[in-house]
């Protein structure tokens, strides 16, 4: 009997405390502001952040770069994902969470290039990539946006993922983590479009046919 009124207790106990992270909890808690990013070149990158409304502390950044928008748009309107995957817990913990419309995609400004290659040897402003858009876009926000502690983390999945790889090469001293999971990488030799050379025709219709 007493293991089971313990049991009973603490299941009271977690019930009580048990957060429900859905789309009004992060209105109640977060603050969404949409900003256009200069990058160095004068483009400007359209950018989403959802910051804690608790100010007594500071907070690290989790930043995603996408070619597959950072909608919906409009500073009332919640991006779905922070409430229904596993970034809930990472909002509870108070992370400002960034997301970034690459360039020449959806509301940012530009050309946009597939996989666009990492340049190492840039000398005028006109010579970017998505290494220098990273570490413009994280330089702004670690200056621009209210408490937050100069921390920054990337992450993303297949595409971004890629966007990611290229936050590692950025060098900015914010960034101390980078998590490229399941990156596009050498379309050529290994990923979805070729395989040693063969074209992969079926996957390419498939993805390009919603891609644009």
């Amino acid at each position: 009997m007493q293991k089971i009124a313990i049991l009973y207790i603490l299941s009271i106990y977690i019930s009580a405390n048990a957060q429900t992270i859905n789309e009004q909890w992060v209105k109640d808690n977060y603050t969404k502001k949409e900003y256009t990013i200069m990058m160095r070149d004068g483009i400007k990158l359209f950018t989403s952040v959802y910051a804690p409304k608790d100010s007594k502390e500071k907070h690290p950044f989790l930043l995603m770069r996408t070619p597959y928008s950072c909608a919906p748009y409009g500073e009332n309107n919640i991006q779905p994902r922070l409430y229904e995957f596993h970034w809930k817990e990472f909002l509870k913990e108070g992370y400002i969470f960034v997301f970034q419309d690459v360039r020449g995609r959806w509301m940012s400004e530009g050309t946009f290039m597939d996989v666009r290659p990492f340049n190492p040897n840039k000398k005028k402003k006109t010579d970017i990539d998505e290494a220098s858009d990273t570490y413009d876009a994280v330089d702004w926000l670690v200056k621009n946006i209210p408490n937050n502690n100069g921390n920054v983390g990337v992450f993303g999945t297949s595409y971004p993922g890629f966007y990611s790889t290229m936050a590692a090469l950025s060098g900015h001293p914010a960034i101390k983590a980078v998590s490229p999971q399941a990156p596009v990488t050498e379309w050529f030799k290994g990923d979805d479009f070729h395989h040693n050379g063969a074209f992969m025709l079926n996957d390419a219709f498939n993805f390009y046919s919603g891609f644009g």
